[in-house]
């Protein structure tokens, strides 16, 4: 089975992206396969070097997470539109485009958004 999570909100102030992130976490420890595809306010999700308080969420280390078992695509016109630049990110995300949201879309067995 394949997983498609589309996140939308930022990293911090809602827990949106948070829980799309635990669902992600908890499809990938069960061998799907999982695609998360950051837009809007989400792409900062894969920001590099956050500092949280400590014990706080950090979705830096759950992305780094999910790539370990999936792919991270980040919106590339959300990331110009906030000044986000491909060394911005975490290693092994990347810049993607509405036409791989597209393709990953169709190809996947479930869509989820968040």
């Amino acid at each position: 089975m394949s997983t498609l999570l589309i996140l939308n909100d930022p990293p911090y102030g809602t827990e949106r992206s948070f829980n799309g992130l635990r669902m992600a976490k908890a499809l990938a420890a069960a061998n799907d396969e999982v695609t998360v595809f950051l837009m809007a306010d989400a792409v900062s999700c894969a920001k590099h070097g956050q500092k949280v308080p400590e014990g706080f969420y950090n979705l830096e280390l759950m992305l780094k997470a999910v790539l370990r078992k999936g792919q991270v695509l980040l919106c590339g016109t959300c990331m110009d539109a906030r000044g986000i630049t491909d060394t911005d990110v975490i290693e092994g995300a990347r810049r993607s485009s509405m036409k791989e949201l597209a393709d990953e879309t169709l190809a996947a067995d479930k869509v989820l958004v968040f």
